[in-house]
């Protein structure tokens, strides 16, 4: 094994995550990644059930904002580098409960800045703290305009508060301690093993069950889209030869209302499930919005191309089409999750044995 390569992937078992750790684990055998994840509601064992016996990967059930565990974690391990997913990310939740968001998005990335810091004090190998964000910190477009890397910061909810918290935090590492960071921030993934608290997973679950699917507003807010493949490739890019101290936006390029994101997930999913054409279309019921509801989020990833060669690889229907699919194939994954019962593999799997 090639040790100084020794990754830790926090928030690995998530659903952005869980691609990461994958990827890695079996892109780099000579690697070894070590998944750290507290295994909330949205962090799933079940996501890795592929690759959890590599021999390269380790899976470590614990709380970013425990600070002492997190030390010990470092002392034991001696990681060289940290990729940081780890988060409380749902809108919604962080204006019902917004402490929960702060402790666990701005206290947990301190905790593993500090250690991070103390590690490169005593190997000079530590190759990256990689802190992946959001495009929430920038706040809200009109109908024109991106956001870049110098788009001031802006956000509107406790949620995209607490990352732009956590986003000032990795660049105060960097100037104050030289510890090499990077930072990206990202537009709205989907793919599989999404947690159906979000947009397109409901929709899924509930036109397949034939649930309305709630629409905030009018449903003319705007989002751009980017397959969670593409974004893991990005992230191995960025981990690899993104420059200590940037930040490199990645985007789909791909904007869509979500009335007409739904609209097109009702057609596709009236496909599949060879219901007449408009069957699905009808289960839409708009609801009361959201608090402090964005209209408009759009990126501007020429950095990260021109610097990193970086692009997605997926066009939306592609992509959409692939995750109904998997979402259709994987249906026990689906009511393991909606039940609550994926909570039971961790204790079969790692605390009963």
């Amino acid at each position: 094994m090639n040790t100084k390569n020794k990754i830790l992937i926090t928030g690995g078992a998530g659903f952005i995550g869980s691609h990461v750790v994958r990827r890695f684990v079996k892109k780099y055998p000579d690697y070894l990644i070590y998944n750290l994840d507290k295994l909330t509601y949205a962090g799933n064992l079940e996501n890795l059930t592929d690759i959890e016996d590599y021999s390269n990967y380790s899976f470590i059930k614990g709380d970013i904002t425990n600070q002492e565990f997190i030390r010990e974690l470092f002392r034991k391990y001696k990681f060289n580098g940290v990729i940081h997913l780890a988060a409380e990310s749902h809108v919604d939740r962080s204006i019902s409960n917004p402490l929960e968001f702060i402790y666990a998005n701005v206290v947990g990335t301190a905790n593993l800045l500090f250690s991070s810091q103390e590690q490169l004090k005593h190997n000079q190998n530590f190759h990256c703290f990689y802190h992946i964000s959001t495009d929430e910190v920038y706040g809200s477009l009109d109908s024109t305009g991106f956001f870049t890397e110098k788009t001031p910061y802006s956000p509107r909810s406790p949620y995209s508060a607490s990352k732009a918290g956590s986003d000032h935090l990795v660049r105060a590492f960097f100037h104050t301690y030289k510890l090499p960071v990077v930072i990206s921030n990202c537009s709205n993934n989907y793919g599989p093993n999404q947690f159906p608290e979000k947009l397109i997973p409901l929709a899924i679950n509930n036109i397949l069950y034939n649930k309305p699917i709630p629409i905030y507003g009018k449903g003319e807010n705007i989002r751009d889209w980017l397959y969670v493949e593409d974004h893991a490739e990005a992230i191995d890019l960025t981990y690899h030869n993104g420059k200590p101290g940037e930040t490199y936006n990645v985007g789909g390029n791909n904007e869509w209302k979500n009335i007409d994101l739904i609209t097109k997930l009702c057609e596709i999913m009236d496909r599949k499930l060879n219901r007449p054409p408009e069957t699905s279309k009808k289960l839409i019921t708009y609801v009361k919005d959201r608090a402090g509801h964005d209209l408009r989020y759009a990126i501007d990833s020429s950095k990260i191309t021109s610097d990193l060669g970086w692009k997605p690889v997926f066009d939306f229907e592609t992509g959409l089409t692939k995750t109904v699919e998997w979402y259709l194939n994987n249906k026990k994954w689906l009511n393991n999750v909606i039940s609550g019962e994926y909570e039971k593999y961790y204790q079969e799997q790692y605390v009963k044995r």
